[in-house]
């Protein structure tokens, strides 16, 4: 017990780490443990949010759900965009070339700042007619454009979160990437209330509130993330002698980063066509599915933390020039996350109802709920592989191949097993549910047999 504690003080504190000697494992868990409790606290963003908005209607929910499931556009061009700084960072550092690594960070935030306005502007000016669109109500809309112009047009403060923690990542630092989304989830969740409510001296604003929480949050997490770096404590600088473009770093990263945003954008885009499937059965089905995304997420992102520690070790390792050492780490991180995930599909399989009542005792909520999420408990263990896998050619700057490997199982096989299921065969809620579970486990099949063939070894970023 000691030795753990021990590890875990190791893992949390800021002390640079060597991650391409020594036990793989202990590797694997020193950046892992941060990493894990990072996205946790992500995951917390959207429990949170939904705790709070479900105390409101089932409307403030749906729009919760509905917003989210575009914004999911908004987190697929973050993610996507961070696995770029990762990998070319994480190289850098593994390399022992820690001023070209620090060159990455003030390029890489150029991009996310001109790929944030694209998508804001739009999001912000339109935001009734893309509720409309995913199928909203007239009410929901006239409740919920608000809170969607705010996650949409603040949505610069999410990509800088995504992007600035993946530098950390790539670097070794994930302690910090852990304290940023501490910061940011501490004021999340004492400011929910206070703005949804109207507590005190706070206007009530409804569902309204939780995006201005939730912005405000993340706002104040990309200071700490800019402090740390400006600070000098970080294992890469950044510098401000020079603001000017380089062109050269730009295009690499714009390379690896538009396959790795259109990896995430084919996943995301196979979620809202989905939603807009489910939107036929009403609010109650919505909010019912929301809430088990909900806790699916909550415990599918600390999962995140393996993979996302699995991607830093290969890019790392293949920098040191040591790709077996890159490979068993991803297998093991692979079993970690498996063996966690199985544990938790029992619980969410046996104690569905009480979980979801949690959230909300409306029982046709209740019931949908209870669907979604004894369906997923049940393909959950095969998340694992899918997940630390595909990070792993992204960590090797392969952004290509999970981006084919999503779009094959997302767009040609879920999507129109997912209409063929709910609406041909009439299984409605449960055959969506259904025909994500089945093509997340084929992914994690086709992801197994391509990473064994070891091409990803070989690529050059």
């Amino acid at each position: 017990m000691r030795k753990f504690l021990d590890i875990f003080k190791e893992a949390l504190s800021s002390e640079e780490k060597s991650y391409t000697t020594g036990s793989i494992n202990r590797a694997i868990v020193l950046l892992a443990i941060p990493m894990v409790l990072e996205m946790a606290m992500e995951s917390l963003f959207a429990v949170v949010d939904a705790f709070f908005v479900a105390k409101v209607s089932a409307d403030a929910i749906a729009t919760v759900g509905l917003t989210e499931s575009v914004i999911t556009l908004i987190y697929a061009v973050g993610i996507g965009m961070s696995t770029a700084p990762v990998a070319m960072i994480s190289r850098y550092i593994g390399a022992g070339e820690k001023e070209k690594a620090s060159k990455v960070i003030l390029q890489a935030m150029y991009l996310a700042l001109g790929v944030s306005l694209l998508l804001g502007i739009p999001g912000l000016i339109f935001a009734p007619d893309i509720l409309r669109l995913m199928g909203g109500s007239e009410s929901l809309i006239a409740s919920g454009s608000g809170y969607a112009r705010i996650m949409f047009g603040g949505n610069i403060v999410i990509m800088m979160l995504f992007l600035l923690n993946g530098i950390f990542r790539g670097a070794g630092d994930a302690s910090y990437a852990m304290q940023s989304l501490w910061v940011a989830n501490i004021i999340n969740i004492i400011l929910d209330p206070l703005f949804i409510f109207g507590i005190g001296p706070f206007p009530e604003m409804g569902v309204q509130g939780a995006a201005v929480a939730t912005t405000i949050g993340r706002g104040i997490g990309v200071g700490f993330q800019l402090w740390i770096l400006l600070s000098g404590k970080s294992t890469v600088k950044f510098y401000l002698k020079t603001l000017r473009l380089d062109w050269t770093i730009l295009r690499k990263l714009a390379d690896i980063a538009a396959t790795g945003a259109g990896q995430f954008l084919i996943a995301s885009a196979s979620w809202i066509f989905l939603m807009r499937i489910i939107s036929r059965w009403g609010s109650e089905a919505i909010s019912g599915y929301t809430i088990a995304i909900r806790l699916i997420i909550f415990t599918l992102l600390p999962s995140w933390g393996l993979a996302n520690a699995a991607s830093t070790l290969v890019g790392q390792n293949l920098g040191a020039k040591q790709p077996d050492r890159a490979a068993t780490s991803v297998w093991r991180a692979a079993n970690m996350s498996m063996v966690f995930l199985f544990s938790v599909s029992i619980v969410y399989f046996i104690a569905a109802r009480p979980l979801i009542q949690f959230f909300t005792l409306d029982p046709l909520i209740v019931e949908y709920g209870i669907i979604s999420l004894r369906i997923f408990a049940v393909g959950y263990v095969f998340f694992a592989y899918g997940m630390v896998i595909s990070q792993a050619f992204n960590g090797a700057g392969d952004t290509r191949t999970p981006t084919l490997i999503n779009f094959i199982c997302f767009w040609l096989i879920e999507i129109p097993l997912g209409y063929f299921l709910a609406v041909q065969m009439g299984f409605e809620l449960a055959g969506i549910c259904w025909a994500i579970t089945l093509s997340e486990t084929m992914l994690s099949v086709i992801a197994i047999w391509l990473f064994r063939r070891g091409k990803w070894k070989t690529v050059v970023v």
